[in-house]
């Protein structure tokens, strides 16, 4: 069979032997700590994905409060809000809560709704403005449809940042504080190139898949044509097989992958993932079927991910900055509601930071990385440095009080 060869699906039954298989070795699933609603429930047979618990995901010390100095207290009540239950988010929590106490706002909460829907979601925000928040931290639920949001609050005299997604320009929404996705998968990309080495020739080139998130998250776009463009720069070494969309919820991502493995790993040698349960499941699978042949990049923190590069069986992860993005849009929503306003020309998209993750913090080809050792770490680093520089390079603040 020739490597890139186009997709056809075997029968089911394929899927149910490789979950079994994953069963037999899978630990005693975990649930989500009570403050975190779970992601979708994976079938009996697969350990339920785990997010860090809150005294993992928040990194300390917490980033140096800004160097501006104001002559009145803030009143600023901050709400970070995501678009449904995922685990990316729970370091909003501590990010938020850090910001309050280190720039002594009045207040801070991280809410989501009990599922991904726009609906659902702009019902939370109305509530928490009728509690008294007045700035906001929002995930868009839609890249359209959250500027209507934004444009309501705007109108109230709420300001707003896009974070972990941005909306579609022109936007409601100050600044989106996220992940460069399209540069992040990318690099990913191109470290599981790099990682396959010189298995890959002209003649018989690697097939790799993509497994990602949402097909109507406003980050899936830009993340296909990273994974596309890092092929492209291969000279035809390296095809795509697949990009496996809507892969990031225990059940799909268990369904999808296991089909995937289960009736076409032999003729894969490659995976990258920039969905976060989709990495944890991806992860899991590839090591209980000892499929050895497949290098794999994963993105985020998921402790079955990090246990993957410990043991080898996973290259390397790309880290994003949850934290940080709570942190940096609690104290940028309190600067506009001081009184700085956005200077003309400042960009939308202030990237929140994106690295390499692997078990030694050697590069990978090209691409450097940090040790697993040091990750949460160099998000604090991150972190400060977007801090000591944002008002400067991005914000007008002589009106500020």
């Amino acid at each position: 069979m020739a490597r890139h060869k186009s997709l056809n699906w075997l029968a089911l039954g394929a899927v149910v032997g490789l979950v079994a298989s994953a069963c037999s070795s899978s630990a005693t699933p975990t649930p989500a700590p009570a403050s975190v609603a779970p992601v979708t429930p994976a079938p009996a047979s697969v350990a339920a994905v785990t997010p860090a618990p809150a005294s993992v995901a928040a990194v300390t010390p917490a980033p140096a409060a800004s160097a501006l100095t104001f002559t009145t207290a803030s009143t600023t009540k901050v709400a970070a809000v995501a678009g449904g239950p995922h685990p990316f988010f729970t370091p909003w929590g501590p990010g938020t809560d850090d910001a309050v106490k280190a720039l002594k706002l009045a207040g801070g909460i991280y809410k989501f709704p009990p599922q991904w829907e726009l609906t659902a979601q702009n019902n939370l925000v109305e509530t928490l403005v009728a509690q008294g928040y007045n700035g906001f931290t929002i995930f868009p639920g839609d890249a359209n449809g959250t500027n209507t949001l934004l444009q309501e609050l705007k109108s109230k005299g709420i300001p707003s940042i896009a974070a972990g997604g941005c909306t579609n320009t022109p936007s409601p929404a100050a600044f989106c504080i996220a992940t460069d996705v399209y540069n992040s998968v990318y690099l990913g990309t191109k470290a599981l190139i790099a990682a396959m080495g010189s298995e890959c020739t002209t003649e018989k080139p690697c097939n790799i898949v993509h497994v990602a998130s949402r097909l109507v998250d406003p980050n899936t776009q830009a993340r296909i044509k990273g994974v596309n463009k890092a092929v492209a720069e291969s000279n035809g070494t390296v095809y795509v097989y697949q990009h496996m969309t809507d892969s990031d919820d225990q059940q799909a991502a268990t369904t999808n992958v296991g089909a995937l493995l289960a009736a076409h790993g032999a003729d894969i040698q490659g995976i990258v993932s920039d969905a976060y349960v989709g990495s944890a499941v991806t992860a899991t699978l590839l090591h209980n079927g000892n499929f050895t042949n497949i290098k794999f990049v994963g993105i985020d923190d998921d402790p079955g991910v990090l246990d993957g590069i410990k043991g080898g069986w996973v290259v390397g992860t790309m880290s994003q900055n949850p934290y940080g993005q709570a942190y940096m849009s609690a104290y940028v929503l309190d600067l506009l509601r001081r009184g700085c306003t956005v200077k003309s020309g400042a960009p939308f998209l202030v990237d929140s930071g994106t690295f390499l993750i692997t078990a030694d913090g050697k590069n990978v080809g090209d691409v450097p990385s940090t040790p697993i050792a040091d990750y949460l770490q160099k998000r604090v680093d991150l972190t400060n440095q977007l801090m000591s520089t944002f008002a400067a390079n991005y914000l007008d603040c002589g009106a500020a009080k």
